[in-house]
């Protein structure tokens, strides 16, 4: 399940694909003033923000390129790279950390050969970290997609990683 080194270019979109976010604008009567909500609608669309599609909101709002992108990286609600088929998430707050949250992110992050934030090569997993899940008495907690884990250690995430891996 080794993963390499995240390279992926994820930046080509097909002009046909442009056609959703131009249809997108469209439904915002190309209002500037709406760039977050097409920027969102544009995200629902794709799964995440490509440049491509950044440039073209940019062309057809007449916004310089680099308030879009710049609108796109203040607000953490926005992706710039595509998101893994599943998503984990590792709790590291107090009742978690203490009772070895740390192991399981190093591990998971040598297990996909990624680190946090970072999207294996293959595209099945993206990981991240959170302050809490709100399942403390369970820690250390995993969640992947909608399903949470708790009392893991960090044998027992590998094999759930292997798991969904062959979902």
């Amino acid at each position: 399940m080794q993963a390499q080194h995240q390279d992926i270019c994820f930046e080509s979109v097909e002009s046909a694909e442009l056609e959703k976010i131009d249809a997108i604008i469209s439904q915002y009567g190309f209002d500037r003033s709406l760039l977050i909500a097409i920027m969102q609608d544009a995200q629902a669309e794709y799964g995440y923000l490509p440049k491509p599609v950044l440039r073209r909101i940019s062309e057809r709002l007449h916004v310089p390129y680099v308030q879009v992108l710049g609108a796109a990286t203040f607000f953490k609600a926005f992706r710039l790279t595509p998101r893994g088929k599943n998503l984990v998430h590792v709790c590291l707050g107090t009742a978690c950390h203490v009772r070895g949250a740390p192991r399981i992110l190093e591990e998971i992050k040598r297990e996909l050969s990624i680190e946090t934030g970072g999207t294996s090569r293959d595209g099945l997993f993206t990981l991240e970290t959170v302050n809490c899940l709100g399942c403390c008495a369970l820690g250390p907690v995993v969640q992947i997609n909608n399903d949470f884990f708790g009392r893991m250690n960090a044998a027992d995430t590998i094999r759930l990683l292997k798991k969904y891996a062959n979902k």
